[in-house]
Formats: C-alpha cells, sequence, structure tokens
C-alpha cells in the first residue's frame, strides 16, 4: 500500500517533468506553396489542405495535445516526417521533380496510405470519400504526365 501512495504522489511530478521535453513546433517560411506557383484546381487545393497539409507543409496547425508530452513527441515527429516525405510548402520548381512528387502522390494515395487512420481518427475533416480519393488520384495523375 505504501508503494502505491509513493507512485501516485510520483506519477504527477514525472508528468509535470515530460513538458520540460517538448520538441519544437515549428511552421517556417513557406518556400514555394503548390497552391501558388503550381495551383490545383480549387476544390483539389481545398481536399489537400484539409487532408494533408497539416503534415506536408509549414502550415501546419498545432493542436492543443502536440503541446503535453508525450503525445508532443509523436505529433511533432509525424509532422517532420511528412515533411520531410512531402513538403507542399517547398514545391519543387523544377518540372521533372514536381512530377516525381505527384506520381508518388499518386502512389500512396492509390494504396490509401494517407492520410493515416491515427489523425483521421481525429481530424475527421481530413477523411476522404471514395469519390475525394479518385478526384485526388486523377488529379495527381494527370498532372504528374509529361508535357507534349
Amino acid at each position: 500500500m505504501k508503494k502505491l501512495k509513493i507512485i501516485l504522489l510520483l506519477l504527477p511530478v514525472i508528468f509535470v517533468g515530460l513538458q520540460f521535453t517538448n520538441p519544437p513546433r515549428t511552421n517556417p517560411p513557406v518556400v514555394n506553396d503548390l497552391a501558388a506557383t503550381n495551383p490545383p484546381p480549387a476544390e483539389i487545393t481545398a481536399l489537400l489542405r484539409a487532408a494533408c497539409y497539416d503534415c506536408h507543409s509549414h502550415e501546419t496547425k498545432w493542436p492543443l495535445y502536440s503541446r503535453i508530452a508525450p503525445s508532443s513527441w509523436l505529433v511533432v515527429g509525424d509532422v517532420n516526417e511528412g515533411r520531410e516525405h512531402l513538403n507542399f510548402s517547398d514545391w519543387p520548381t523544377d518540372a521533372d521533380a514536381a512530377a516525381k512528387k505527384l506520381d508518388r502522390i499518386n502512389e500512396v494515395l492509390g494504396y490509401k496510405e494517407m492520410p493515416p487512420t491515427k489523425y483521421t481518427l481525429l481530424h475527421p475533416e481530413a477523411r476522404l470519400t471514395e469519390a475525394q480519393f479518385k478526384k485526388l488520384l486523377d488529379w495527381s495523375d494527370t498532372a504528374g504526365a509529361p508535357k507534349k
């Protein structure tokens, strides 16, 4: 019983201590945003902003749980990883590089790897219907096709 009391007293101290280990939540300046440099149709832009931009741009909206450890570690890690793989705020200006990004978007969407379920559980606005998936797939396929 004494050990339980000690544990219960230490848990809040540990929780507070963890708050000093929060990683930085950053939104660096936008370099070349896809929507500004190579704008897709408005409907596609809206879908990308709703389902992708939080993790794949420098326009992340940091929710309250991203400020509280240990969930902050997961959120910041996911955003950093997402930006590393695809960043709509640093869209390539080279047509070949942009086409490769679009091909990768098409591939990931085709396998329905994105948006991840752990994200859509907390962000229902990011859930894509079959019709929305198809629109994004069609856009990324068409936009990534070589120009003749």
